[in-house]
């Protein structure tokens, strides 16, 4: 099975996730949107971190991830690249920077690889244009990681944040969608917010890992955003998210301390004085 941390001096490729598969050794993930906090995970022995999207919600405070650009991409993506080296480190395709065309969205992969150093992208979805996409990009060595399940991308068509592939139908399609994208050549598939044994079911079917986010213990990985698992969040707290700490409360603590003792001239004292 591996033990933890037995490998964590080795650089994390995409044909070391695959033996992570074969070995059975589950994948860690996590999302990081700064060098600080790429730093912090890489030395916690996280596999892979991923500049998600997210970052609409975590960092900008939106309601959804749509409004995020490429600029905005490559931005963060830099900063977690200056801050971690062993992890595999993969950076989200924003909204429509891969919808348009096939082309357009193999240009805007490459501006991710070439101008922020990461080593791999992430988009969601299964349509006929995506699979050509990702057969695109990784003819010309882009590597890719696919989405399926809860596609946030997608709220507006979804209505709804909630699990998907509890109907029949609903399931075969993401199965199949899975089959295909391994097909195009991903190299690796993101499942949200379905069924366990439909996880399952997808992972023991696939030579390529699966990392789950509220998909059941059955995937390769596992992945969760920062801020959620670090107990930063408040508002969101959704069944599969384990708080492992609570640092809102002791942020928030820490600086009413602080400005206590600004207020009351107990902040510097001499010795913290020149």
């Amino acid at each position: 099975m591996g033990s933890y941390l037995e490998d964590t001096n080795k650089a994390v490729t995409t044909e070391r996730l695959r033996e992570m598969k074969s070995q059975r050794r589950k994948i860690c993930c996590i999302t990081a949107y700064d060098a600080l906090f790429a730093r912090i995970f890489e030395e916690a022995g996280v596999d892979l971190i991923l500049v998600g999207d997210s970052l609409a919600n975590v960092i900008q405070g939106k309601e959804t991830t749509l409004s995020v650009t490429m600029e905005e991409m490559i931005y963060h993506t830099k900063a977690v690249v200056s801050g971690a080296q062993r992890p595999l480190i993969v950076a989200d395709m924003p909204f429509m920077s891969y919808q348009i065309s096939a082309d357009e969205a193999l240009r805007n992969a490459g501006r991710l690889l070439k101008e922020t150093g990461c080593d791999a992208v992430k988009l969601e979805g299964c349509t006929p244009q995506i699979l050509t996409a990702v057969k695109n990009m990784t003819s010309v060595g882009i590597p890719v990681i696919g989405h399926l399940g809860l596609t946030p991308q997608s709220i507006n068509k979804f209505g709804t944040y909630k699990a998907r592939g509890k109907d029949k139908a609903e399931a075969e399609a993401i199965f199949d969608s899975a089959m295909k994208l391994e097909d195009a050549g991903a190299f690796a598939i993101v499942l949200e917010k379905i069924p366990a044994d439909l996880g399952k079911k997808i992972s023991e079917n696939l030579s390529i890992p699966t990392i789950g986010i509220g998909a059941g213990k059955y995937c390769d990985g596992q992945i969760l955003v920062c801020t959620d698992m670090l107990g930063v969040s408040v508002d969101f707290r959704p069944r599969f998210v384990r708080r492992y700490a609570e640092l809102y409360d002791v942020i928030k603590n820490a600086v009413e301390q602080y400005a206590k003792d600004v207020i009351g001239e107990d902040f510097p004292t001499d010795k913290e004085s020149y």
